[in-house]
C-alpha cells in the first residue's frame, strides 16, 4: 500500500475533478463518510479504474488527524532562544520557509525535537508575529534595516511583504528610467548619463568635471586687474578706434587671447556633451524638463551670443558706433554673467549639491514663510528706528528705506556697522530687532533641516536600498521542491494501521485525505495516466514499480501540489 498525502490545501472535489479530466471513471458505491469532510456526494468512492475494470479502492478519511493538527505545537530554536507556536499558525502561509513542512524539515533537530535556526534573535519576534497576526510585519527598532531584510529573505516571506516593508520604512520607489531602444543610442546614453555604468563612463564624467572646474576658474581669473589691462578686455575694447580696421584688430586680439582659446575648448566639450545627450536620449520632448539639461544649455549660450555679437558688429555706421558699442558691451556683460551658472553643472556629479537642491525645492513653503516674516519685521523695525532717531543729531536714518537696509542687516544678525542707532530709543529698537530676527529665522529652520536629513539619508543609503531591491527582486521559492530538497532523506516508513493516526508531521489543511492504494500490476500505468509532473511523483512511480516487482506492500509519504 502507498499512502499519498498532498501538502497543499485542497478538497477532494478538485482531486476527483482532475481524475475525471484524466479519463478515470468512478461511481458512487460506498464511502459515505466523505460527506463529513469534503464537498462530495454521499457515497463517493475512491474511483481509479482502467479499461479492464480493475480499480483501486479503500479511500480513508481521518478525522483525528485534523483535530490533532489544529492543537499540535512545534518548537523553534533561534540561536538558543526557544519559541513555541501552533502548527496551524505557520500553515497560514504555506509558501514561506516555516509554513512549508518540506523546506523546514532540513532544520529539524531530532535529538531536541525542535527546529534550529542560527539567525538573528530580535528579528524573529517580528517574523513570528507575522504568522500570528495574519501578515502584519513591523521591524523591531533595535534591528538594522539590512539585517531585517536578510531575515525576510531567509524565511521567504515573499516579494509582496518585502515591498510593503520597504514602503513602511520610507523608501521611495525609484521611477523607471527608460533607455533608448536602439543599441548605439543606449550605449551613448549610458556613457554620458550614467557614470557608474562602465569605467569609460566614469572617465568621461571625470573629464567633464575637470572641464567645468577649468571653465569656472577661467571665468574668475579674467577679472583680475593683471589681465584686465589686456587689449581684448571689454574695458579696453571701448577705447579701440571705431574704424573697421580697429574693430578687426580688436576681434583678432579677442580670438587670440589665451582665456578665449581655453573658453572655446571648454565650450566645444560642453556642446559635444549636450549634443550626445540630446541625440541619444529616449524622449526628446521631456529632455529639457530636467533642470540639469537646462543648465547645460544655459552654460553655452553666453559664448555663442558673444561670438555672434563680435562678428556681426556694424563697422560702417560710424555715427552710431559709440552709443551702439556701449549698449552692446552692457548686454555682453550681462550675458557673460550667465556663465557663472556653469557652477551648477557640478551638481550632475555631486550628490551633495543634488541633496541641497532637493531640500530647497521641498522647503519652498517654509522659505516663503520666512521671507514673509522677514518682510513684516523689516518694515516694522525700519519705521520704528526712523521715528526713534528722527530728532537725534547726526542720525544716519534719513528715511524709512534707509532704515530698511539697517533692519535687514540687523534682522539677519549680520551687522555691518555702516548704519547704527545713536539715541536711547533707537538702540532699544535695534535690540528688539536683533532678538526678533533670531526668533523668526529659527522657526522654519528645523523643518528645512528635517527635509535635508530626509534627502541625505535617502541618497546616501543607496547601498542598503540597492541591497533591498536585490532581495525583493529575487524569485521566491516555489511550492515545488527545490534542488537542495531533492537530496533530503525520505520520511520514515510506518505501518498502514498507524498511518492515519500517528502521522501528523506535514499537515497543511484542516482535514487530510489519506489514499491507501493496493500495489498491483496496474499501479504504475494508472499513476502515469494522471500526468502529474513533479520530482515526488517521479519518485512515487519508481517506488510503485519497485513494489510491484517485489510483490509486497510498503508505505511511503508523498508531499506535493497536484
Amino acid at each position: 500500500y502507498y499512502l499519498i498525502q498532498p501538502s497543499c490545501q485542497f478538497d477532494a472535489t478538485i482531486f476527483f475533478k482532475r481524475c475525471e479530466e484524466s479519463s478515470l471513471n468512478y461511481d458512487t458505491a460506498y464511502c459515505p463518510e466523505l460527506s463529513n469532510d469534503c464537498s462530495l456526494n454521499v457515497g463517493s468512492e475512491f474511483p481509479w479504474t482502467d479499461s479492464t475494470g480493475k480499480r483501486y479502492t479503500n479511500l480513508q478519511i481521518n478525522h483525528e488527524t485534523a483535530q490533532k493538527e489544529f492543537s499540535q505545537k512545534i518548537c523553534i530554536n533561534i540561536s538558543g532562544l526557544r519559541y513555541k507556536t501552533l502548527l496551524s499558525t505557520l500553515n497560514r502561509f504555506p509558501n514561506t520557509l516555516l509554513g512549508s513542512s518540506v523546506r523546514r524539515k532540513k532544520f529539524y533537530d531530532e535529538d531536541c525535537n525542535e527546529y534550529f535556526f542560527d539567525r538573528n534573535r530580535p528579528s524573529f519576534d517580528a517574523i513570528l508575529h507575522f504568522y500570528q497576526s495574519g501578515g502584519r510585519l513591523r521591524r523591531p527598532i533595535n534591528v538594522p534595516l539590512d539585517v531585517f531584510a536578510e531575515e525576510i529573505k531567509f524565511f521567504d516571506l515573499g516579494d509582496e511583504v518585502m515591498e510593503k516593508f520597504r514602503d513602511d520604512e520610507g523608501f521611495i520607489k525609484e521611477q523607471e528610467k527608460p533607455l533608448p531602444t536602439k543599441e548605439v543610442q543606449r550605449k551613448l546614453w549610458l556613457l554620458f548619463e550614467y557614470p557608474e555604468s562602465s569605467p569609460l563612463a566614469r572617465s568621461i564624467a571625470l573629464l567633464s568635471l575637470s572641464v567645468i572646474v577649468v571653465s569656472i576658474v577661467i571665468f574668475c581669473l579674467e577679472t583680475l586687474p593683471t589681465f584686465k589691462n589686456q587689449p581684448s578686455n571689454s574695458t579696453s575694447t571701448e577705447k579701440v578706434n571705431a574704424s573697421p580696421s580697429g574693430q578687426y584688430t580688436a576681434i583678432s586680439n579677442t580670438f587670440n587671447e589665451p582665456f578665449f582659446l581655453v573658453e572655446t575648448i571648454c565650450i566645444v566639450w560642453f556642446t559635444f556633451e549636450l549634443a550626445m545627450r540630446f541625440g541619444s536620449c529616449p524622449n526628446k520632448l521631456t529632455y529639457f524638463k530636467n533642470m540639469m539639461n537646462f543648465i547645460d544649455l544655459v552654460a553655452i549660450i553666453p559664448y555663442f551670443v558673444t561670438l555672434v555679437a563680435l562678428l556681426t558688429n556694424d563697422a560702417n555706421d560710424s555715427s552710431n558706433v559709440s552709443s551702439g558699442h556701449t549698449t552692446s558691451l552692457a548686454i555682453l556683460r550681462v550675458i557673460k554673467l550667465v556663465r557663472v551658472f556653469r557652477i551648477f553643472k557640478l551638481s550632475r556629479h555631486s550628490k551633495g549639491l543634488q541633496i541641497l537642491g532637493m531640500t530647497l525645492r521641498a522647503s519652498m513653503r517654509e522659505l516663503g514663510l520666512l521671507m514673509f516674516f522677514l518682510l513684516i519685521g523689516v518694515t516694522l523695525f525700519a519705521s520704528a528706528v526712523y521715528f526713534a532717531e528722527q530728532d537725534v543729531p547726526n542720525s544716519t536714518f534719513q528715511s524709512i528705506p534707509d532704515g530698511m537696509w539697517w533692519a535687514v542687516i540687523t534682522f539677519t544678525t549680520v551687522g555691518y556697522g555702516d548704519m547704527r542707532p545713536i539715541g536711547l530709543w533707537g538702540k532699544l529698537v535695534g535690540g528688539l530687532c536683533a532678538i526678533a530676527g533670531v526668533l523668526t529665522i529659527a522657526l522654519p529652520v528645523p523643518v528645512i533641516v528635517s527635509n535635508f536629513n530626509y534627502f541625505y539619508h535617502r541618497e546616501t543609503d543607496t547601498e542598503i536600498q540597492h541591497h533591498l531591491q536585490m532581495l525583493s527582486s529575487t524569485v521566491s521559492y516555489s511550492q515545488d521542491l527545490h534542488e537542495e530538497d531533492k537530496n533530503l532523506p525520505l520520511p520514515k516508513k510506518i505501518d498502514e494501521s498507524d498511518a492515519g493516526i500517528d502521522d501528523v508531521k506535514n499537515q497543511k489543511s484542516n482535514f487530510r485525505l489519506q489514499f491507501t492504494v493496493t500495489c498491483n500490476d496496474l499501479a504504475s500505468s494508472t499513476l502515469n495516466s494522471l500526468n502529474l509532473e513533479s520530482p515526488i511523483v517521479e519518485m512515487t512511480r519508481g517506488r510503485i514499480d519497485s513494489a510491484s516487482r517485489e510483490s509486497k506492500s510498503s508505505t511511503t509519504y508523498v508531499e506535493n501540489n497536484f
